[in-house]
């Protein structure tokens, strides 16, 4: 007996039931994130055009239910109704108690794993890297508060003004470290969540890089009309954004019809490090520039890591902190001519009710 839909639905795992003549009768919302469509369109059809494992003829779905023996497909690459090819591992399993009897598919995408996997470590990294900032922050600021104190009484011992320009020298100095500190360590204050449009963040973001090079770059938007307000701090979040945002500009410096495409998405059942999210919002940052060196690829999210000469090396450690602080995740695939950074954001902020 198949369990009910609201069940199903709450399932990380694809799930779709399949007509004895392989057509779609149910997919939950798992099944609908991996083949990238809405599950009321697909249902009538052919199970072969929605999602098709080319190294498994229909004929053998259809002797699984004629025999009533399930079966299980590892690292198969199969292709959904989007075009995508994606592996997976699925198992088929005959339904004979249903009048007429139905095949149960259950699918688990295999990226999904690797991809969970991959975020842990950059969790992890992000982590043990705050730790390491703050703890080395705690040990220079401390010393350079006694610099700063100890040039401040030396200044008012002196006699000439031009003894105690040296004195200023010192304490200009010290104050510009501490400000490099506490940009290390990223923002001061915890978000304060309000419901945010994410497009009125994406357009101020547009906004500043078109005033810093006014009509060298060709913004693209994709925009999701429908896309819901997400629980965010407006701006923290536009200058997670936007330090995103001009390390494409950047990029692009030496890039014939330079571009950014910014794109917004809604995601369901997608899992952040060990939380599963019911939705959440996906904003691509796209540009059409060389892309990463692989050598900094693994690095570019650490304080001081830059692939420019002039760059701080802050602005993506930075981004990394507060999408963090909301709870989300960045991701990137970067290739010469598109790289893409990912942002996801849950929906809801649980700590924020």
């Amino acid at each position: 007996m198949r369990p009910p839909d609201y069940i199903v639905d709450q399932q990380s795992t694809a799930v779709m039931a399949v007509s004895a003549d392989l057509h779609v009768l149910y997919m939950n919302q798992a099944a609908e994130a991996l083949v990238e469509s809405s599950g009321h369109r697909l249902v009538g059809e052919p199970l072969t055009r929605v999602f098709s494992d080319p190294a498994t003829p229909p004929s053998t779905f259809i002797e699984a239910l004629t025999v009533g023996q399930a079966f299980t497909k590892r690292g198969a690459s199969a292709r959904t109704i989007s075009g995508a090819i994606v592996s997976v591992d699925y198992t088929v399993t005959p339904m004979l108690d249903r009048s007429p009897p139905e095949l149960l598919l259950e699918i688990l995408p295999l990226d999904r794993l690797l991809r969970i996997n991959r975020d842990d470590h950059h969790v992890s990294v992000q982590e043990t890297t705050r730790k390491l900032v703050r703890g080395l922050a705690h040990e220079i600021k401390n010393p350079l508060g006694g610099i700063r104190g100890a040039a401040q009484l030396l200044a008012r011992e002196l006699q000439t003004e031009h003894q105690r320009d040296y004195t200023r020298i010192i304490i200009e100095e010290a104050d510009r470290l501490r400000n490099l500190v506490d940009r290390m360590l990223g923002p001061s204050q915890m978000p304060r969540f309000v419901p945010v449009n994410v497009h009125q963040a994406l357009e101020r973001v547009v906004q500043l890089l078109e005033a810093e090079a006014p009509g060298k770059i060709r913004f693209v938007r994709d925009y999701d009309p429908s896309l819901p307000e997400v629980e965010a701090d407006l701006e923290q979040l536009i200058q997670a954004l936007l330090n995103i945002a001009r390390n494409a500009q950047q990029a692009l410096e030496k890039t014939e019809s330079p571009q950014i495409r910014l794109t917004s998405r809604v995601i369901r059942q997608f899992t952040i490090g060990t939380m599963r999210h019911r939705l959440v919002v996906r904003i691509d940052i796209a540009d059409n520039g060389p892309g990463i060196p692989p050598e900094l690829f693994e690095r570019m999210y650490y304080p001081m890591i830059s692939g420019r000469a002039d760059g701080s090396g802050l602005g993506l450690s930075i981004a990394q902190s507060i999408v963090g602080q909301h709870g989300g995740l960045i991701e990137c695939e970067s290739k010469p001519g598109s790289t893409i950074f990912s942002i996801y954001l849950p929906l809801e902020q649980p700590h924020a009710k």
